[in-house]
């Protein structure tokens, strides 16, 4: 079920008596694509304040309510959206969808605690200065993607050190509106309700124009990011298929062969037959226009050039095909992570939203085990004759620069 209302806000929902609870997911498009390049942080700055009391709340009174009505929540900053995602017994879903309307629409971004709020968000990116692995990814993405679709949302010192008030005052009022922004709701609710809920929190939000972020010309290639110690990390990434695209489905279960579970090709290759490393994967992640397979793997420096080779051999070896064994070990991982996603309102919510984000509309469960179920190996295979992995963008951090054979 979707409705837009008439400021462009998009309410979708699935209610279901199977469930005592209900979820909601809000996307709003105020992702960090929109930081000005000297500004980096600014996006996730202002999300952190907002959360600083909202509507007839201070910081406390928000946290105490949230937590007096039972809400399990998340607020993160992506790419191009903010999500503010909670989920609670049916009874929470409209005083929680009231809170967070105030958090959106009526947020203080109290002057007198924006120093606090900037050493939040620095204590992020130095984390990530001490975690060699996710620095590594974040450099991936970055050297992968044209700019600024590669960048971490937690930006860096100097952006944020150099965000004033006023320009989260600003941020907030032109990129937090209803143009653009997802309600996706799923669990015990009524749909005509929730519409009237909706309508009454967000019917009269105005709208802001939506900015266009043209990207700017990517950096693939090589890189290595030196690193004093005894472990290496080995970032490659690749170009494959967006979540929209009628052939994504392929290239998914494409990646599922070559690293889901404990009998994928990266774990059995390079950790278990040769214990090369401690860490090995590769993602498909999608953005709307663009998508690329990430691939990861942490090993001693000792055995990184090795750990290389025999990973980029694997990705290579995909474009040969898969077996209808590995297909069937991978299918059995699907079903069950599709019957975990019904059982769960929160995760089914974030679908939502991730579907009508990315296609305009809401895939049904069935409809998506009728798309796994006519994935076949003939259909992978014919997929990876037209797309091999190619095109490799590679990040090392360690010791010593690593090379592609």
């Amino acid at each position: 079920m979707s409705h837009r209302l008439a400021n462009g806000l998009t309410v979708i929902g699935e209610p279901s008596d199977a469930f005592e609870s209900a979820a909601f997911t809000l996307l709003t498009p105020s992702g960090c694509r929109y930081d000005p390049d000297d500004r980096l942080g600014l996006a996730s700055l202002t999300c952190e304040m907002m959360l600083r009391g909202a509507g007839s709340r201070d910081s406390r009174a928000l946290v105490n309510d949230l937590d007096a009505m039972g809400v399990e929540h998340t607020e993160t900053v992506g790419i191009s959206h903010a999500t503010f995602s909670a989920s609670s017994l049916a009874d929470s879903l409209e005083p929680a969808l009231a809170l967070y309307a105030d958090v959106v629409r009526r947020p203080h971004l109290p002057a007198d605690q924006l120093e606090q709020g900037r050493q939040v968000c620095l204590q992020e990116v130095y984390g990530v200065e001490d975690e060699p692995s996710q620095k590594l990814m974040n450099e991936l993405r970055r050297q992968h993607y044209p700019s600024p679709w590669g960048r971490a949302s937690c930006g860096d010192e100097a952006g944020l050190n150099a965000v004033t008030q006023d320009e989260i005052l600003a941020f907030q009022a032109s990129h937090y509106g209803p143009e653009g922004s997802i309600l996706a709701v799923a669990g015990r609710f009524d749909w005509q309700e929730l519409l009237r809920v909706a309508e009454r929190l967000f019917g009269d939000w105005a709208p802001t124009p939506l900015t266009r972020t043209p990207p700017n010309r990517s950096t693939t290639g090589s890189r290595h990011l030196p690193f004093e110690g005894s472990q290496c990390h080995i970032g490659i990434a690749y170009p494959s298929v967006a979540y929209r695209d009628p052939e994504y489905f392929q290239a998914w279960s494409a990646v599922g062969v070559l690293s889901s579970g404990m009998s994928s090709r990266l774990f059995t290759e390079v950790r278990e037959k040769r214990g090369l490393c401690y860490t090995v994967y590769a993602s498909l992640q999608s953005q709307v226009d663009r998508a690329a397979v990430l691939c990861y793997a942490g090993t001693t420096a000792e055995r990184a050039q090795e750990t290389l080779d025999v990973t980029y051999a694997e990705l290579i070896r995909l474009a040969e095909g898969v077996t209808v064994e590995e297909l069937g070990r991978l299918k059995a991982r699907i079903k069950s992570a599709l019957i975990l996603q019904q059982e769960s309102t929160a995760s089914r919510a974030g679908t939502l939203a991730r579907d009508w984000r990315h296609l305009g509309r809401v895939r049904s469960m069935v409809e998506v085990g009728e798309l796994i179920d006519a994935v076949t190996a003939d259909t992978i295979n014919a997929y990876l004759a037209k797309n091999p992995p190619r095109d490799f963008t590679m990040v090392t951090l360690g010791p010593e620069p690593l090379r592609l054979k």
